[in-house]
């Protein structure tokens, strides 16, 4: 692709996988995903380098590479097979909006359940398990009603939401682990308090403090973003509909 260096986040995909030289050890592209994902839960993704996973695998550095190129090919992989376990709905799951609400769930499930991948996730997402459930969300809301330019705004919608909700929730969590993170969040609400006549919304609510339910908020959110696709829906059927009448008149 043009203007993009060698190493760059992607490129993985778009390339054949790299052939191994006779003499290497038997190690599979799978086992080095499965322990990068292994490494990237225990202690995220800055922590994680070729050197440190070659070692993980009980292996040379200049083994793996053998395999795999960059660093940035790992973290494509792992991001890949992680996605792997968002099941994509059947038919019987039931209408359009329970379609999308268990595979947003499940999405964010995996995410929260592997707390460095949404911080990841501008990367280009072309491996094959990412596709597969991008594809069931587009055709979805297409099979829903939904045309171009609301489709893209809608998926893009929704995707931004499960990312931003489970980025969210994994740094307050790891942050309310620590006693600087409580330090904080305390500092946070004697702040909204004391500037409540400057903030009172804030002061009363308390958004800037992560203290309630977030699977409730989350599916509350959720619910909120497909009535308004929904209700786009609805509107351009109506247009759709006054248009044709104008026309047969």
């Amino acid at each position: 692709m043009a203007g993009k260096g060698p190493g760059s986040a992607g490129d993985v995909w778009l390339r054949p996988p790299a052939r191994a030289a006779r003499e290497s050890p038997p190690l599979s592209r799978d086992r080095i995903v499965e322990e990068a994902v292994a490494l990237l839960d225990e202690e995220g993704a800055d922590r994680l380098t070729m050197r440190r996973l070659a070692e993980r695998l009980g292996t040379g550095s200049t083994t793996l590479y053998w395999h795999l190129k960059t660093k940035d090919d790992v973290l494509d992989l792992a991001l890949d097979a992680i996605f792997a376990a968002v099941e994509i709905p059947g038919d019987d799951v039931g209408d359009w909006r329970a379609a999308i609400t268990a595979l947003i769930t499940g999405w964010r499930a995996v995410l929260l359940d592997h707390p460095w991948s949404a911080a990841l996730l501008g990367r280009p997402m072309l491996g094959p398990n990412v596709l597969a459930r991008s594809e069931f969300l587009y055709a979805t809301l297409v099979g829903a009603g939904v045309a171009e330019p609301c489709l893209t705004a809608a998926a893009y919608g929704l995707s931004n939401y499960v990312i931003g909700s489970a980025l969210m929730q994994a740094t307050w969590t790891a942050r309310a682990e620590q006693a600087a993170g409580q330090a904080t969040a305390q500092a946070a609400r004697e702040h909204l308090r004391a500037t409540g006549d400057r903030y009172p919304v804030l002061a009363t609510h308390g958004p800037l403090v992560a203290d309630g339910d977030w699977d409730a908020s989350f599916t509350l959110g959720l619910r909120w973003l497909l009535d308004g696709i929904q209700a786009g829906i609805q509107a351009g059927t109506a247009a759709a509909g006054e248009a044709s009448a104008s026309r047969s008149r």
